[in-house]
């Protein structure tokens, strides 16, 4: 049940929007204010579960439906904050702040499970992780990641892998464009490998893009001109959010290119880890990375901590508020890198 509190972003998130003023940035606070906090004092959890704990966890299918609710969630609070985006004069400071509120919402509960459920079996699991992703303009993550990032994560191939020295903001340039060109060249090439043509129904990204259009479409029609930029740019920092906590997964850390031209198969080795505990559990087990790279089948609920994975010092949260100043990200995180990954 502690997963619960993944639902204390939109809840706090949707209180401030509705509350405004001053506490549309409450949210804001939570995340990047009040939780750092809480993990520097809170203890790390290292723990993993026995051989039987993992069986009756996949068994629960609490876990799932810990995610499903999600969907409801995210559309949820959209409809809720448009409304008041359209009736309610506010000041721009307030629309500030309620932009930012809605796209961490739909960062965290909107992405962040999407990218879980996108790794999912099931196809109505997967249906729903490309929902998730339409508010953020993001669908194409959905090609990309799974066909893209999983198999040229930390090498040159990989956009969504920060070099070493590579600041945050040069990342987001190299990251947001090169995911959506990889994108395209994976659906060219997986509809060779079908034999199905472009205006196919199994080419996703055709169909991801006139989604995406549909939705803007439909927030201007049935609310306004304002409603429907605002909900434009909220996307935005929803999906700068996902390519912030990219930066800091993969930073610096490189595989090794073997003899043959191939690099060297992913390890755990090949991402940061977190054990810090609220950031766990607010991501659904994300920060545990380094183990979902190295068997991405593994459900959010069993991922593990493994000893030779690399440490962030810090949990998500904090870590993304170092990335925003990068001298200061490189004083704490270049020496933690490997020697032979430099």
């Amino acid at each position: 049940m502690k997963y619960l509190w993944a639902y204390s972003i939109p809840i706090i998130g949707i209180t401030g929007i509705y509350l405004q003023g001053i506490w549309s940035y409450l949210l804001v606070v939570f995340i990047f204010v009040f939780i750092p906090l809480l993990e520097y004092v809170l203890p790390l959890d290292i723990s993993n579960y026995l051989e039987e704990e993992k069986e009756k966890r996949l068994k629960d299918k609490l876990y799932d439906w810990l995610l499903y609710i999600n969907i409801l969630i995210v559309y949820g609070c959209l409809f809720f904050t448009f409304q008041i985006i359209e009736k309610k004069t506010l000041a721009p400071y307030e629309l500030v702040g309620i932009v930012l509120s809605l796209g961490i919402i739909l960062g965290s509960n909107g992405i962040n499970v999407a990218h879980e459920l996108g790794h999912r079996k099931k196809l109505f699991e997967r249906i729903l992780g490309k929902i998730l992703l339409v508010p953020s303009h993001y669908t194409h993550f959905f090609v990309e990641h799974n066909h893209g990032h999983h198999l040229d994560v930390a090498t040159t191939e990989d956009p969504s892998t920060a070099k070493y020295n590579q600041n945050l903001y040069s990342f987001w340039l190299q990251s947001v464009s090169g995911t959506y060109v990889k994108a395209w060249k994976i659906q060219k090439k997986l509809n060779k490998i079908n034999k199905t043509h472009f205006f196919s129904l199994k080419n996703d990204m055709l169909w991801f893009t006139i989604v995406q259009v549909v939705y803007l479409l439909s927030v201007y029609f049935y609310f306004n001109y304002k409603v429907t930029v605002l909900a434009f740019i909220a996307g935005i920092v929803g999906f700068l959010l996902l390519e912030t906590i990219n930066y800091i997964e993969h930073y610096g850390l490189k595989r090794k290119k073997m003899p043959s031209g191939r690099y060297e198969r992913v390890t755990e080795k090949h991402s940061w880890n977190s054990n810090h505990t609220l950031g766990r559990i607010l991501l659904y087990e994300l920060t545990r990375h380094s183990d979902h790279h190295y068997k991405s089948t593994k459900e959010y609920q069993i991922l593990e901590f493994h000893d030779e994975s690399p440490q962030l010092p810090f949990g998500y949260p904090t870590s993304m508020v170092l990335s925003f100043i990068p001298p200061l990200w490189y004083s704490i995180m270049n020496k933690r890198i490997p020697e032979e990954m430099k």
